[in-house]
């Protein structure tokens, strides 16, 4: 997800006070999206980086201790709760993170991309209070990873497991994660190039913009809300999930 820019190719285009959100969807369509040199710039820069992170959602690494927190059900997880939320507090200025790439530009166009169906983000709460989490951008079968933030130890990541196993229910077959960092390539992300990149990419998003396949079945993020116990019984969701089916759905083998 959207880190430092290294090596990537910055695409000029004009400041925007308004970004259109189907400009945003027809520049993720081809590999491209949106960043900001800070939180309070009044201009965006497209971004289409040489190597790409993504996630195989059959290759997340579950450690033994990641694996304790999910099953222990240290927080509660929910999924497009508290969107707004989610986004502002990524957008947050933090001790280790002094500023952000998440301008109001960029806020405005993905709170309106999730209230079209679009965007979607994945909460961590400790009680009533938001803890962490991540949000991104689902087209066809592919997610794109845009920011994840822990306000407590663990909650980003717990975020992204939770994720990862709702994309794999929900059929999707790509996770975009933007940048390399050693914390994403501790829980399997690999860079690939962009050739690489964009073919997984159309493969994933092949009609979900009114193509000539435009009847394929796009990923469905809410698939796993609506999980029927399989009849083996290794996973059992009657209502919301909980930790211990999370890690039977990430250790399950395709």
């Amino acid at each position: 997800m959207a880190g430092g820019a290294r090596a990537v190719k910055h695409l000029p285009e004009p400041s925007y006070d308004v970004l259109d959100p189907n400009l945003v969807l027809g520049a993720y369509a081809v590999g491209v999206f949106p960043m900001a040199d800070a939180r309070d710039a009044a201009g965006i820069y497209w971004v289409e980086p040489r190597q790409r992170a993504v996630l195989p959602l059959d290759g997340f690494h579950l450690s033994r201790s990641l694996k304790k927190t999910i099953a222990a059900n240290r927080f509660r997880v929910t999924a497009d709760v508290a969107f707004e939320d989610v986004i502002a507090l990524c957008a947050e200025s933090a001790d280790d993170r002094p500023d952000t790439w998440i301008n109001t530009t960029i806020e405005s166009a993905f709170t309106t991309l999730h209230f079209r169906g679009f965007a979607h983000s994945v909460e961590c709460w400790d009680g009533d209070e938001l803890v962490g989490g991540l949000y991104g951008l689902a087209l066809g079968k592919a997610f794109f990873g845009e920011s994840m933030v822990s306000r407590a130890t663990d909650a980003s990541t717990v975020a992204l497991a939770w994720l990862v196993a709702r994309l794999r229910v929900g059929g999707f077959t790509l996770l975009d994660c933007q940048f390399q960092t050693p914390h994403l390539a501790s829980l399997g992300a690999i860079e690939i190039g962009r050739g690489d990149y964009v073919a997984l990419l159309g493969a994933a998003i092949e009609g979900s913009l009114g193509g000539a396949s435009a009847g394929a079945a796009p990923g469905d993020f809410g698939a796993l809300d609506r999980l029927p116990p399989l009849s083996d019984g290794a996973v059992t969701v009657s209502g919301p999930a909980a930790g211990k089916d999370i890690v039977q759905l990430l250790t399950q083998t395709s």
